[in-house]
């Protein structure tokens, strides 16, 4: 049983469908429909060549590149960039066989061979696994990155042929912010308002007002707005993951944002979502709440000892930094080699790259990101806080 329809949920269907199509799977989804209203994107190198090949068919967009845009730095690189929408991911689901989907279904109770639905209805099934989402805790301390995004059809032709990944030509409001666009067709386009703050409220009318003028700045004319999206993502700035996961077993198993796993510096989470499934569908021969738990934890622990680095350029980020200013670190770090770029997006950083990440002239104060340094003393500051 898969708790909540999400991204995670349905990346291990989709695997046990490959790889043991003689399982039975029942998604449980509190709203209207599993997938919900989401554009996951991810770059080519997050991921193998064999993962990506698997997830070709629901890939809804792929470019041959990307941009970027600073004040002091414009940049083009060949990496390759995709994007999976909720629709294409919610029709290759519903097309497996051997599932159960339930929307509109509101779990009261977790165990570890059982669900209780608001309903009294009772659910049983060998392995449990808890998708629902982010959820707070102690042993994380946290910035974020929140976006409200809208798919815009144009009354003309736009003439962008790749993703702008960061465009932070733009005011820097409320921390570091930049504007995200990605070509969906010749006269449409998903464009974004993000910003990476201290807090994680979204003010809808100031998001799409600011989007609007950046469309009107760009000479474009809307149409229509074809839909829009809004999301917080968890920035990790400290954590604790044997805190994080103590008291946690023997319940549910928590996947995706629900286990804290996630791109600790961009909040991307499908290149482990699709870690974590292949995970359940090739190496849990034995499918149960237990077996699974400690090959996802296993997993979970190893990644964040791989992502101690990322977390201290995050402390830098949001602690060192000015708000208004946040966007020179990024800017510096653009300026560095594509293959550098590829590995940090991926998470796979060798040691050469984070000298060559921060050696030089920080774009922060030196007293401010040596006080940056220790994740400890950041945990204790949040608990004191």
């Amino acid at each position: 049983i898969l708790v909540g329809g999400g991204l995670s949920s349905c990346l291990i269907a989709l695997g046990l469908a490959e790889y043991q199509p003689s399982v039975r799977v029942i998604i449980l989804e509190a709203g209207d429909a599993i997938c919900g209203n989401h554009t996951w994107s991810f770059h080519e190198t997050d991921l193998s060549g064999q993962d990506f090949r698997r997830l070709e068919p629901v890939i809804s967009h792929i470019w041959p590149g990307q941009k970027v845009r600073f004040p002091a730095i414009a940049r083009e690189l060949s990496t390759r960039y995709a994007s999976i929408d909720s629709a294409s991911l919610r029709e290759a689901v519903r097309a497996l066989k051997d599932i159960e989907i339930r929307e509109n279904t509101t779990v009261d109770n977790l165990q570890p061979d059982r669900i209780a639905l608001a309903n009294g209805e009772v659910l049983r099934a060998p392995c449990v696994i808890d998708a629902r989402g982010f959820e707070p805790h102690p042993a994380l301390r946290l910035g974020y990155q929140k976006f409200l995004g809208q798919e815009l059809e144009l009354a003309q032709a736009h003439g962008e042929m790749l993703p702008t990944i960061m465009d932070a030509r733009v005011a820097q409001l409320d921390g570091y912010r930049f504007v995200y666009v990605l070509p969906l067709s010749p006269t449409r386009l998903l464009v974004e308002d993000t910003r990476y703050s201290d807090g994680g409220d979204v003010e809808d009318d100031a998001f799409r007002v600011a989007i609007q003028d950046y469309v009107s700045d760009k000479g474009w004319e809307v149409r229509e707005v074809v839909r829009e999206e809004r999301g917080v993502l968890p920035i990790t700035l400290a954590e604790d993951v044997e805190r994080f996961w103590r008291g946690r077993s023997p319940g549910a198993v928590p996947v995706g944002l629900r286990a804290g796993l996630f791109q600790p510096t961009t909040g991307y989470s499908l290149p482990e979502a699709v870690r974590v499934a292949n995970i359940i569908a090739t190496e849990c021969t034995s499918l149960t709440t237990e077996t699974v738990f400690r090959a996802v934890h296993a997993h979970a622990r190893s990644r964040s000892r791989d992502q101690s680095f990322y977390r201290l350029l995050n402390r830098m980020l949001f602690q060192a930094a000015k708000p208004d200013e946040r966007y020179l670190v990024l800017q510096r770090f653009y300026r560095l080699p594509q293959r550098l770029i590829e590995r940090f997006y991926a998470g796979k950083l060798t040691a050469g790259d984070k000298l060559r990440i921060l050696a030089g002239k920080p774009p922060v104060p030196i007293r401010k990101a040596l006080s940056c340094v220790s994740e400890s003393q950041a945990l204790e500051a949040s608990a004191a806080s």
